[in-house]
């Protein structure tokens, strides 16, 4: 049964949604289920905002090459930056499916966007997507002026699984003397994989796109062992000390399993003394963000992210 909380299109959107049928991603080979969701989320990602510039590279790795898509806006040199990671589970979307996501945010912050292609899961198992997401922020901190940024006003984030990825890029960098980072730009994030017993996620197990069947599918295809769900890197929640990360924006969704453990990581960030800005989307469920094509909130959450990009690391 579908929650009285929903937004009135994002009733009708699920309502679709379940008259079309077909399978549930779970019950699918990884592979298809790739091809499945990239189809499922075409129609909903609206228009792809223009941008000055579309590039393609392919930039070294620690453990081979990494492919990353740049978005350069029209706007002036020095501009800000964000490293974008994309959602999907570790296991799901590439590039292509965040398209229209990393125009939107370039067009309208000013910022040069990379969008990273980082490994997935089963083939790669975590760290390997922890490992491409750190190497290509340090590639853009360590190629600034090639991209025409300022390294000083470099944001991380992503949505879902790449939330996550931002969390312990953050993190990462934090403990390696890494790149600084000014934003960690998180929507709904995973921040927990090693328990699924939250209030949010008891009340939108089933029914509301992200379940917590599909949750356990992904993480049994991202860790290769259970213990790993303990590991901070993995599950930045659990980390002892969050104090001297980012300033952090965290966009929630109200009718979302992930929506308690994304709001509790921004308490334990406030908690730690970093500056943290945390709104929940009433209405909304897990995979707005990307579906501005039908539901209208995803461009003011787009817009949010992108006001925060373009301020940060200014004085």
């Amino acid at each position: 049964m579908l929650s009285e909380k929903l937004d009135a299109n994002v009733r009708l959107l699920l309502q679709r949604i379940a008259a079309q049928g077909g399978p549930a991603l779970e019950t699918l080979p990884p592979a298809v289920a790739r091809k499945a969701a990239a189809e499922g989320m075409k129609p909903l990602a609206g228009e792809p905002e223009p941008v000055d510039f579309v590039e393609n590279l392919r930039i070294p790795g620690p453990e081979g090459e990494i492919p990353i898509r740049i978005y350069t806006p029209h706007a002036e040199a020095p501009r800000p930056a964000m490293v974008y990671f994309h959602g999907g589970g570790w296991v799901l979307c590439d590039l292509d499916t965040h398209d229209g996501v990393c125009r939107a945010i370039a067009r309208r912050s000013g910022a040069v966007v990379v969008s990273v292609d980082y490994r997935l899961a089963p083939a790669h198992k975590f760290p390997a997507a922890v490992t491409d997401s750190y190497a290509a922020t340090e590639w853009v901190a360590a190629n600034a002026e090639r991209l025409g940024v300022d390294p000083r006003r470099l944001s991380v984030g992503g949505d879902s699984a790449g939330g996550n990825l931002g969390t312990v890029v953050s993190l990462l960098s934090r403990d390696r003397n890494g790149p600084r980072i000014a934003l960690q730009a998180l929507v709904y994030p995973v921040t927990d994989l090693s328990s699924f017993e939250t209030p949010s996620y008891r009340e939108f197990a089933e029914g509301h796109q992200l379940t917590r069947l599909l949750m356990e599918w992904f993480r049994g295809h991202y860790l290769a062992r259970p213990e790993d769900g303990g590991n901070p890197y993995a599950s930045p929640l659990l980390a002892r000390d969050l104090s001297g990360l980012p300033p952090a924006l965290v966009i929630t969704a109200e009718c979302d399993p992930l929506r308690d453990e994304g709001e509790a990581y921004a308490k334990r960030l406030e908690d730690a003394g970093v500056e943290v800005t945390c709104t929940r989307y009433a209405g909304m469920i897990h995979p707005f963000f990307s579906q501005s094509g039908a539901i209208p909130q995803a461009l003011n959450a787009i817009q949010h992210v992108a006001d925060a990009v373009r301020m940060a690391g200014q004085c």
